[in-house]
């Protein structure tokens, strides 16, 4: 509210000096003063916009992720094992580590978590993979998670080879941090 007077004062007393030497008052007939006051508006509007996750709100969606999260791990684990995906592969465990990333992105009004998982997979009979040495390497990845209709949820995305910070960054770049559980390393 503050800034909003400040502004509001401040045009006010560029038109009134304006006027008095004449230069605002002509230019105010051609529309350009309304102009410069819909730009004030415009930037306090933006500067409203931007503050639409209060910190409560931003708190409570931390406190809702670390209140469920052995729920939104079980979740996970079973809509990505049943995604199919990597192709010729098969889920076969998710270790949870403890390194947990919570971003919110101003711009799209999401609040995302990154885990860091360490997850374990096996050929499927007769398929392309069968025969590579490589898949049972555990490998590691960070699950995403998004907060959807007041509440955590995921779709069994794993952003592999990726540590939660620079899942973080390269999913949602501009992200900002407002809960970060290191991994104690």
């Amino acid at each position: 509210m503050r800034l909003f007077v400040v502004c509001l004062w401040i045009a006010c007393c560029v038109r009134s000096c304006g006027v008095a030497n004449g230069w605002v008052s002509r230019w105010s007939r051609r529309g350009v003063f309304r102009g410069e006051m819909s730009l004030v508006f415009d930037f306090l509007r933006s500067l409203r916009g931007r503050n639409r996750f209060s910190v409560s709100g931003v708190a409570g969606a931390v406190a809702q992720f670390q209140r469920f999260e052995d729920d939104l791990h079980h979740d996970f684990f079973a809509l990505a094992a049943q995604s199919g995906k990597p192709r010729g592969l098969r889920w076969i465990s998710c270790v949870w580590l403890p390194e947990l990333l919570i971003v919110v992105d101003q711009d799209r009004q999401l609040i995302s978590a990154f885990a860091s998982v360490n997850i374990g997979f096996e050929a499927v009979e007769g398929g392309d993979m069968e025969d590579v040495a490589e898949v049972s390497t555990i490998r590691d990845g960070s699950a995403v998670f998004h907060v959807r209709d007041g509440s955590w949820g995921s779709a069994g995305r794993v952003v592999f080879n990726m540590n939660p910070g620079q899942a973080a960054g390269h999913l949602i770049p501009g992200a900002v941090t407002v809960f970060h559980r290191d991994s104690g390393a």
